[in-house]
C-alpha cells in the first residue's frame, strides 16, 4: 500500500497550494497567510499560464446542478473514494501504473472532498458539505464555441483536480494496453 504514499502527497499538495491561495490564520502560531482575493490573478507566464483564484460552488466546471443536490453529490463523492480505496487495496499486486494512477484518483478526490466538507465551516460561509473547492490554475491558449458556449480559457483547475485527471489517463493507457495485449495473445495462439 507504498501508493497511499503518493495519495498523501497529492493531498499535502493540494490543501497547502489552496490554504496559500485563499489564505488562512493560525492565532497561537502568529501564523497569518493573507491570500488573494477573489478573482485576483497574477500572469505567471505571459497571459498563457495565470495564477487565478476562484471558488468552484457546483460540479466540475462549474456545472451546477441545484443546491438541493450537493448533499447527494457530496455522499457519492464519499462513497466513490471509498471505492477506489478498496480498489487501491485489492490491486496492490497489480502494475505499478494502475496503483499510481488509482493513487492519484484517491488523493485528488480526498483533496477536493475536504474543500466541500471542512471550508464551508472553517471560513465561515456554509455548514459541512456545502463548502466551495478552492481553483486557481487558469491555462489560456485557445478560443473555442461548444453548444453556443463561447470558451477562451481551459476550466481553472487545482492540485487535485490535475491528480484526477492524470489517474484517469494512466487507468485508460493501462486499459488500452491490457486491450492491445489480450488481442495479441488471441492472434498467437490462433
Amino acid at each position: 500500500m507504498r501508493a497511499l504514499y503518493v495519495s498523501l502527497l497529492v493531498v499535502v499538495a493540494d490543501q497547502l497550494s489552496k490554504l496559500f491561495i485563499k489564505g488562512f490564520s493560525i492565532p497561537f502560531l502568529h501564523l497569518h497567510i493573507t491570500g488573494m482575493q477573489y478573482g485576483e490573478s497574477y500572469h505567471v507566464i505571459g497571459k498563457f499560464f495565470r495564477i487565478t483564484f476562484v471558488e468552484n460552488p457546483a460540479m466540475a466546471f462549474s456545472i451546477d446542478p441545484g443546491s438541493s443536490s450537493v448533499i447527494w453529490l457530496s455522499l457519492f463523492r464519499i462513497i466513490a473514494s471509498i471505492g477506489i480505496l478498496y480498489y487501491l487495496y485489492i490491486s496492490r499486486n497489480e502494475s505499478l501504473r494502475n496503483r499510481v494512477a488509482l493513487a492519484l484518483l484517491f488523493g485528488g478526490a480526498i483533496g477536493n472532498l475536504i474543500d466541500r466538507l471542512f471550508y464551508g465551516i472553517a471560513y465561515g460561509y456554509a455548514p459541512v458539505f456545502y463548502g466551495k473547492v478552492v481553483d486557481f490554475f487558469e491555462f489560456s491558449f485557445f478560443r473555442i464555441s461548444l453548444f453556443g458556449q463561447s470558451y477562451e480559457s481551459f476550466p481553472i483547475f487545482n492540485v487535485a483536480d490535475a491528480a484526477v485527471t492524470i489517474g484517469v489517463c494512466l487507468l485508460f493507457l493501462s486499459f488500452t494496453t491490457r486491450q492491445k495485449d489480450a488481442g495479441t495473445v488471441k492472434e498467437h495462439k490462433a
